[in-house]
């Protein structure tokens, strides 16, 4: 059974919450440095003078679009040891590696995620739930951050060395999941806001429409979804198709959505997307959310036990809701549910797991 994961209480400025963050998750940090700089070599195929270019290029990009996002990084690397350059190459590791993957024609978006909405008239407590299996690389290291600002309190996912979350919510009911998407026209030198600032910004939105217009402003080099939604203050959500060629809304049907790795409104935004044949499980895990929601609800509204129930599943194992290494596949694809996450958006309760939900224990964080 999996130890919850580390809870940091950030305070004080940006520079001075980085600092408690590197100092923190020193070690953490360094494994990530170490385990990306890898992994851009064998799974991106870029060179380290390549990476240390992108890396260089997007912390002008931080300065530019955000100085107290660059200026708690550079408190992660005074805190952690690492240089600002490592830690900017960390924060901006998604457009490091997808656009890499767009331009070597992978099988399939690697950060393998499968996430849901479920709204009030589907769920048996009334409440706005989202969740995910974030399936990423084995061995990456990760933390819950809590912050408050101007009255605003944040509980998020990170991986150790990103500033600001990826995957949470907020005392205003603001809730962020996330899948990571391939198009053919996914480029790093776009040199577009960053996935994590914009990870960052959605989950410090005080209103759904806010958090919107995070996901789908700018510039965007590569592609993402957002599913966001907001509770306490009055039920919504949406799920946000983004990409360099524009954005795309899906919103739920009878209740319910749900999303993976493929664009569903692909025609809309008129875009291709360079998904081998073979190894496609993202409409597999799609569709496999779907029916499980679906046929859960016909038994009856949605209960937390069932939400578990449907992170847990295996059909089509190992490349499946809860994701395990597929040993057929060449180390650097092997993929498997590193967090898993629900997320009560009226009640802001977050339940989770560190590692695959079949074998991982839950653990419980609250706001307020």
């Amino acid at each position: 059974m999996s130890p919850p994961l580390p809870v940091l209480s950030l305070r004080g400025t940006p520079r001075q919450q980085g600092q408690q963050h590197g100092e923190a998750l020193r070690e953490a940090v360094c494994h990530n440095v170490d385990l990306y700089l890898h992994r851009f070599q064998t799974d991106g195929q870029l060179p380290a003078a390549e990476v240390e270019r992108r890396a260089a290029a997007y912390l002008e990009v931080f300065r530019r679009e955000d100085p107290d996002y660059t200026e708690a990084m550079a408190g992660i690397s005074e805190g952690s040891g690492r240089t600002l350059l490592e830690v900017a190459m960390l924060n901006a590791r998604y457009e490091i590696l997808y656009s890499a993957y767009s331009a070597i024609g992978v099988a399939e978006a690697r950060g393998g995620c499968t996430a849901f909405a479920a709204t009030r008239e589907a769920t048996a407590d009334g409440h706005l739930w989202i969740g995910q299996t974030w399936d990423w690389i084995p061995g990456v290291r990760g933390a819950l951050l809590r912050t408050e600002e101007g009255g605003l309190q944040t509980l998020t996912f990170t991986e150790a060395g990103i500033v600001g979350g990826k995957i949470g919510f907020n005392s205003a009911g603001v809730g962020l999941v996330i899948n990571g998407l391939l198009s053919h026209l996914d480029d790093w030198s776009r040199l577009g806001t960053p996935f994590h600032l914009r990870t960052s910004r959605i989950l410090r939105s005080r209103t759904l429409f806010e958090a919107v217009a995070h996901a789908t402003s700018g510039t965007h080099g590569c592609s993402a979804n957002f599913l966001v939604g907001q509770g306490a203050s009055g039920e919504s959500v949406v799920d946000i198709e983004t990409s360099p060629a524009g954005c795309t809304a899906i919103p739920p049907s009878g209740g319910l959505l749900a999303h993976a790795n493929h664009f569903l409104r692909a025609d809309a935004l008129r875009i291709w997307q360079p998904l081998r044949e073979e190894r496609r499980s993202t409409y597999l895990r799609c569709r496999r959310m779907e029916d499980l929601l679906q046929e859960y609800g016909r038994q009856g509204p949605l209960a937390l036990e069932d939400l578990k129930a449907i992170l847990r599943d295996h059909e089509g194992y190992p490349d499946s809701v809860c994701r395990h290494p597929n040993p057929q596949l060449p180390e650097e694809e092997r993929l498997e549910t590193v967090f898993a996450v629900l997320m009560d958006l009226d009640g802001l309760v977050m339940h989770y797991t560190a590692g695959p939900p079949c074998t991982a224990a839950w653990h419980t964080e609250r706001l307020g």
